[in-house]
């Protein structure tokens, strides 16, 4: 249970990143390492059957685990003791054939490996989800008119699925990262130092089948090297699941924005309540994006902080990574949920949107209006006149296009102007539906 953070618990994820998913990814480590000695001879056949069966978490006490960790800094050193203890139950002499050669290190870092690939294959189901209601939504309103808002204000006009579709786009950016890291995360096996020197005393005539049939066995990558200090895979998990986070977060703050109450353009379908004022419908799937995003970066700058290791093993670096890293995948997890059910409930009102466009009078056009008049007037004239028209249009509360249309210098120009088609915003969106289009042909 997680009472100070709402935006993972019951998230799917959840349970891939549990101290219980931590435990029997542990196990399953060690269980891969036996089943891989005894499939190259180097084990009895049976004995990885053996160890196998025994090394179920639900046999083993996490609390006491963690307690007695601090002894050797790690867990993996108590849960040998504990998962010989339940091998020799079964068949004492196979007891012996427990992290047969390997180091704690071989054993954790496999084991995290193993918690990443089992998250991110539920946030890739949940970043598929949402691609698919995205580019839905972007195709719906592929020609739906909104103001374009830069540095707060409103700036030229846009359309609703562009800005869908590039949410679409961060998504798909998000995905491909993750399936490149996902399908490079490796298995860890070096042994005390690197060179799996143990392995090669224990019988592997070339240790590195060794390595090759333990990644087999946990469906991970094999390594070129031992990557007990070369933190590639940590770091480039660490920037690709920040990176999911800020995604995720760009949709939130576009969503958190556009549903306050003094615009309106875009709703929650199931906002959340308030506690003192019961009129309320808080944008609380995206509150807690949004919040995920702010986390992300500060934990993978710590695990970005692990590269920098020293020796063949460290100390202090490593041990830094584990609870920093399972944050990460829970936080990411839990935003990957919320930013589907978001998406996937979002009310567009594209009367508001619309309504919004004549908020500045016309003046959201002015680009346009500047080009325009400045081929029939002349560039300075033409911005003499459309200052004069924006003036008289705010003093006299009245629309841009009236103030231009009363203009004696536009009434006289050559072949005249057409001041209502200059001024409506549906006409000035620029290639934003061929760029939809585009965005909705990347798969």
């Amino acid at each position: 249970m997680t009472l100070f953070d709402p935006g993972s618990e019951d998230a799917p994820t959840e349970r891939t990143t549990s101290e219980q998913a931590f435990l029997q990814a542990l196990l399953d480590a060690e269980a891969g390492l036996a089943r891989a000695q005894s499939a190259l001879g180097l084990a009895p056949a049976s004995a990885g059957r053996v160890v196998t069966d025994a090394a179920v978490a639900e046999r083993f006490d996490a609390r006491d685990l963690a307690r007695r960790a601090r002894g050797g800094g790690n867990p993996v050193i108590p849960l040998v003791a504990d998962l010989t203890a339940a091998v020799a139950e079964e068949h004492a002499p196979y007891a012996e054939y427990v992290h047969r050669g390997a180091t704690s290190q071989d054993i954790l870092d496999s084991a995290l490996m193993l918690v990443a690939a089992r998250t991110l294959d539920v946030v890739l189901d949940e970043l598929a989800g949402m691609e698919g209601v995205l580019a839905r939504t972007a195709r719906e309103h592929r020609d739906t008119v909104m103001p374009g808002r830069t540095l707060t204000q409103h700036a030229v006009p846009t359309t609703f699925g562009l800005k869908v579709a590039g949410w679409r786009s961060l998504v798909l950016d998000a995905r491909d990262r993750l399936r490149g890291v996902r399908a490079a995360l490796p298995v860890q096996l070096g042994g005390a130092a690197g060179t799996l020197a143990a392995f090669g005393a224990y019988g592997a005539a070339d240790p590195l089948e060794l390595v090759a049939a333990y990644a087999g066995e946990l469906g991970l990558a094999e390594p070129e090297l031992p990557w007990h200090v070369l933190r590639t895979p940590v770091a480039d998990l660490a920037g690709a699941l920040a990176f999911a986070a800020g995604a995720f977060g760009k949709i939130a703050a576009d969503v958190l924005v556009l549903s306050r109450t003094e615009i309106g353009e875009l709703a929650e379908g199931a906002g959340g309540g308030s506690s003192a004022m019961p009129h309320k419908a808080n944008p609380v799937r995206a509150t807690l994006v949004a919040a995920a995003a702010r986390r992300a970066p500060a934990l993978a700058a710590t695990l970005y902080g692990c590269v920098a290791a020293e020796d063949e093993r460290p100390a202090g670096a490593w041990h830094a990574e584990w609870g920093a890293l399972r944050e990460l995948l829970r936080v990411v997890g839990g935003a990957g949920r919320d930013a589907a059910a978001m998406v996937g409930g979002l009310v567009v009102r594209a009367d508001v949107m619309c309504a919004h466009l004549s908020l500045t009078g016309g003046a959201i056009v002015s680009e346009r209006l500047s080009v325009e008049l400045g081929g029939v007037l002349g560039r300075g004239p033409a911005k003499e006149v459309l200052g004069a028209a924006a003036r008289r249009a705010r003093e006299e509360g009245r629309p841009l296009a009236d103030a231009l249309a009363a203009d004696p210098a536009l009434a006289s120009a050559d072949g005249g102007v057409n001041v209502s088609e200059l001024t409506d915003p549906s006409r000035y969106t620029g290639v934003a539906g061929a760029l939809v289009d585009r965005a909705l042909g990347r798969r």
